[in-house]
């Protein structure tokens, strides 16, 4: 069969993965390149012209895809995860909390007239949950997906398929206040999950502490090391997480949580933490029925899940 191209957009980075995957066999992950491209950065310069962000933005994106067309001329159709809120029926982006200024934009129709492709564009989490899902088979056909990044993002599966939700809003976990009052968050509500259990997060408890710049891979190491303030830190993403995912465990009763993103290599910081919150934070009945995992994978999740959608009927 022809080619798929997954793409999976972050904050600061781009991945391009090549895919070949067919109904009733695992997907492959054949090729990859990996991009610098600063989003985020781009939509701050530029937060009084989004426009011309969107311009940049899709132009990055362009660009990248056509190096991939280049090598592969078979490719039938790209899907891309990317951060933000898409509509489940015009899949416009309509809002991305993380890329400031973003707003009602369609990835989908506008990078399709360029390359001449068909383009399928879903929220990176759920996409990455739907990759996970496909290369981590478990007896279950129902998955929690936490991603933890830049932002926090979560996806669902139920019985084996993403659930977008019916605004395409389902499982923005990160969303999710733990602390009310709490710090602004870029939805512009205060106290969300991912302004604590985030790489930002992290870096911002990090400086709240010592008034000192670090970027969450130094804290990480600093942790390492035993200091105690980037220790606090990685205690206070694990505690916020199991808050929101106690909350998420009582509406969607499900077993499998899968912890993935960036963030996640961190997790021995975080886990006793979160441990003791999750735990009593469950309702009775859940506790000692929930499987968190952390997910071994790495960062192909999200490029294979989003190829796997663009060809979803």
């Amino acid at each position: 069969m022809a080619h798929l191209i997954g793409i999976d957009v972050g904050g600061t980075n781009l991945r391009v993965g090549v895919v070949d995957y067919a109904a009733q066999s695992a997907p492959t992950l054949l090729d990859e390149l990996r991009f610098q491209a600063d989003f985020s950065g781009i939509c701050k310069q530029y937060q009084q012209t989004p426009e011309l962000a969107w311009q940049k933005i899709l132009q990055t994106l362009s660009d990248a895809t056509q190096q991939v067309l280049a090598r592969y001329p078979d490719i039938s159709a790209i899907g891309i995860g990317f951060p933000g809120f898409i509509d489940p029926v015009s899949q416009s982006i309509s809002q991305s909390p993380n890329l400031p200024g973003l707003a009602n934009v369609d990835l989908s129709a506008d990078l399709s007239a360029l390359i001449k492709l068909p383009v399928v564009t879903e929220n990176d989490a759920l996409v990455a949950a739907y990759g996970e899902y496909a290369l981590q088979p478990t007896q279950s056909k129902h998955l929690i997906y936490i991603g933890l990044g830049t932002g926090v993002g979560g996806g669902l599966i139920l019985n084996g398929q993403p659930f977008q939700g019916q605004h395409g809003v389902a499982m923005e976990v990160g969303h999710i206040i733990v602390q009310p009052e709490g710090r602004l968050c870029g939805c512009g509500n205060r106290g969300c999950m991912e302004q604590y259990a985030s790489a930002s997060g992290v870096v911002i408890s990090y400086f709240e502490a010592t008034n000192q710049q670090r970027t969450a891979a130094e804290i990480a190491h600093l942790a390492g090391e035993g200091d105690h303030d980037a220790l606090a830190a990685y205690q206070l993403a694990g505690k916020s997480l199991a808050q929101a995912l106690a909350h998420m465990l009582k509406v969607i009763d499900v077993t499998d949580v899968l912890i993935g993103g960036g963030m996640s290599a961190g997790w021995q910081y975080m886990q006793p933490a979160f441990d003791q919150q999750l735990g009593q934070d469950l309702i009775p009945v859940l506790r000692g029925q929930v499987n968190v995992r952390i997910s071994s994978v790495g960062d192909q999740a999200g490029m294979i899940g989003a190829a796997m959608l663009a060809c979803l009927p």
